[in-house]
């Protein structure tokens, strides 16, 4: 998986793509069940800028996130199919409950997150104003789920 790197990797690389002028975008989540809305915020969030650097939630985080029984993929295997789509061009696995630490190291021109934020609820706004980070809102309305296609399954199984 070559798009997988480590946040110190990854620094120097968007240190370079930002000195050959490139605008760097950095997108995170879950994403345990891909669906049509991850595609759509992932693919909105790219258009923003040059390189999109995907922060995938570590299996710890995604439990402390979703609760117990998630994630249903790990995080390599969730690493490996987002790292298919071309819109992507780097992977980070982090744990922490917010993307502040990754923020202050990386410093991506854009933080993209989705149609259920607002500029002003993002939980990293703090961290993204003061490192002079734009915040841009991204994808389609939020009406997709991994939650709701799990609760699908299990009713059509009953």
């Amino acid at each position: 998986m070559a798009k997988l790197k480590s946040r110190a990797a990854l620094k120097k690389i968007i240190k370079s793509l930002k000195k050959k002028g490139k605008k760097v975008v950095f997108a995170n989540g879950c994403f345990d069940i891909l669906h049509v809305g991850h595609i759509r915020f992932l693919r909105s969030a790219r258009s923003k800028g040059d390189v999109l650097v995907l922060g995938l939630n570590s299996d710890s985080s995604v439990r402390k996130i979703k609760g117990k029984g998630r994630p249903l993929v790990n995080e390599r295997e969730r690493a490996e199919m987002l790292s298919g789509f071309e819109f992507i061009d780097y992977i980070l696995i982090f744990g922490e409950p917010t993307v502040d630490r990754t923020l202050l190291e990386l410093r991506p021109d854009f933080h993209a997150k989705g149609t259920d934020y607002t500029v002003k609820t993002v939980p990293e706004r703090e961290m993204t104003a003061k490192l002079g980070i734009k915040t841009v809102i991204a994808g389609d309305k939020k009406n997709h789920a991994t939650t709701d296609i799990i609760r699908k399954i299990i009713q059509k199984n009953r």
